[in-house]
């Protein structure tokens, strides 16, 4: 079925604060458009709304057809005690609800009293079971094995498994999998780029090309955008608007550029000519008083004709001053264009660690049925090493090793002399818990005051209704501004970033890439943001495939 999703004048926002309003948008066969903006702009809030699962503040959204399949697949940060792979794949897909929905209508079809009020048993049936087959529930349990072996995961007896039980590469290609075993008429995808490998953003642009429907994505991943979206929906959280981009992400980029930019001149225009006018009338106002002054100090009372003559020039000067002031009036006045927040990062510096930073000598790692190595590596100061490799292939066991937070099996494994680790860490776990944000700041940094914390806190666009919230409450892409707090508040000389791309925005990624290039200790960075990669200066790649470690 082809469907188009219209929205109108749409507002969003939570309790009495309003993210965006006025905003339509019309999403039909074909689209692919990209919601950008800061964290907080109110992104995933426009999914929600358009999937219907929250009312908007105003406006209203339409389908045609009224029964279309809207797929919204929301940020999954935790997963979900007691369900397995085949339970999360049928509720990500809408295959699980459409079956309950079935269930339900046949029962009161056969016992009409359980029917809703007023709907005719055989309708609400037929209807349950169009939406069944158009869900794919019918053949999904046949679908999941093909789709989980494509992706690399051992279909043999995976689907049974628990999603708590699985590493964070599996947890990813099984959220994958539940995309491509999706069929939608319009799909709503809220980062759908986190945690996937190099092949699993290959394969999810694939699908999102192949799609018939429509599509609404929020995404930071930048060269996913470039090569995927044909238009823009941009919430500038620091003008209160939104604009619809036409051409894809990277004429985004530039028309937006342009846009700034003329704002900018419109405004700078509009004030210098404002001022030349204030300042002429001033002048003006001050030579019709000094006039007036003159005549009534020189003039003699019997020289008429000069006394009227300096009155005459003071009576012109107070025309012009009126006139002067008309036209600033007249002016149209130009508002000034409101000055973005902006991350300002900078990493804090450490003293030198010991020449050699971590050191493995034929170490063997095992967990489960995973093994890597036998691995040697030396990873010396001033050494800037880019890690990548598939889902699951030991990079996060590597980086422990590094590290020392976990011995190895076989081999040995030690961690230089005065090595100050900073740490992003790809599950976010350093501010957690149920503490406040800015009292568990404070255990990490002792050293600073209730008040720096604060300030350093509010640097990274985390203010008073943040810091008094528990951590683990905070968003993951608040949460990650915070973990860049700590590595600007310590002095750091390793630092180690895993996926530090997710959750965060683009202006905030773009700081993040500024910061490392001024950056001089050890970095061991961990990413499969491929203009990240291109952007960040490294001077050694490292790839982790199938338990082994190659230099490249």
């Amino acid at each position: 079925m082809t469907a188009t999703l219209v929205a109108s004048g749409l507002a969003g926002g939570y309790g009495h604060r309003t993210l965006f309003d006025a905003l339509d948008l019309t999403v039909a066969p074909g689209d692919v458009v990209g919601v950008v903006g800061p964290n907080g702009a109110g992104k995933s809030t426009l999914l929600r709304l358009l999937a219907g699962v929250d009312r908007p503040q105003d406006g209203t959204i339409a389908l045609a057809p009224a029964d279309a399949f809207v797929g919204w697949l929301p940020q999954e940060h935790e997963r979900m005690d007691g369900e397995t792979v085949a339970a999360h794949i049928a509720r990500r897909t809408g295959c699980a609800a459409a079956t309950r929905a079935m269930g339900e209508a046949a029962a009161a079809l056969g016992d009409p009293s359980l029917a809703a009020g007023g709907v005719d048993p055989g309708d609400a049936y037929a209807s349950a079971l169009d939406r069944w087959l158009a869900s794919g529930a019918a053949d999904l349990d046949e679908r999941i094995p093909v789709v989980l072996a494509e992706l690399g995961l051992d279909a043999g007896g995976i689907d049974g498994a628990l999603m708590t039980s699985l590493s964070g590469g599996q947890a990813a290609r099984v959220r994958l999998a539940a995309l491509l075993l999706s069929r939608f008429d319009i799909a709503l995808l809220d980062e759908p780029t986190n945690d996937l490998d190099l092949d699993g953003l290959e394969r999810l642009e694939a699908f999102v090309h192949g799609l018939r429907g429509g599509v609404v994505l929020v995404s930071h991943d930048r060269e996913f955008l470039a090569r995927c979206v044909t238009r823009v929906v941009e919430l500038d959280l620091a003008q209160g608007t939104n604009r619809i981009y036409g051409g894809g992400y990277d004429a985004y980029l530039e028309e937006r550029a342009t846009i700034r930019r003329h704002a900018r001149e419109q405004y700078d225009e509009y004030a210098d000519k404002r001022a030349d006018l204030v300042a002429r009338a001033r002048t003006q106002r001050e030579w019709s008083s000094q006039g007036v002054r003159n005549a009534m100090r020189k003039a003699p009372d019997n020289d008429k004709n000069r006394r009227r003559a300096m009155t005459e020039s003071s009576e012109k000067q107070a025309q012009k001053v009126r006139q002067m002031e008309s036209r600033i009036a007249r002016l149209e006045e130009v508002e000034e264009p409101r000055k973005e927040w902006r991350l300002q990062l900078a990493i804090g510096a450490a003293p030198r660690s010991s020449s050699v930073v971590s050191t493995l000598s034929g170490a063997v790692l095992r967990q489960g049925p995973f093994t890597l190595g036998p691995v040697s590596l030396q990873v010396d100061a001033g050494d800037r090493i880019g890690i990548t490799g598939p889902n699951g292939a030991g990079k996060s066991t590597l980086l422990r090793a590094l590290l020392g937070r976990q011995r190895p099996d076989e081999g040995s494994a030690s961690l230089g002399a005065s090595v100050q680790i900073g740490e992003i860490d790809q599950a976010r776990s350093q501010l957690a818990g149920a503490a406040p944000l800015a009292e568990a700041f404070e255990q990490l940094v002792p050293e600073m005051t209730s008040g720096e914390v604060r300030t350093l806190l509010a640097k990274f666009g985390l203010r008073a209704d943040h810091v008094t919230r528990a951590a683990g409450d905070l968003s993951p892409g608040e949460r990650t501004r915070a973990g860049l707090g700590l590595l600007q508040a310590r002095g750091v000389n390793l630092l180690v970033l895993d996926e530090p791309t997710n959750h965060l925005d683009v202006e905030a990624i773009e700081q993040l890439e500024q910061a490392l290039e001024s950056y001089d200790g050890a970095l061991l960075l961990v990413t499969h943001d491929r203009r990240m990669l291109d952007t960040v200066r490294t001077d050694r790649r490292w790839l982790v495939e199938a338990g082994q470690v190659t230099e490249r």
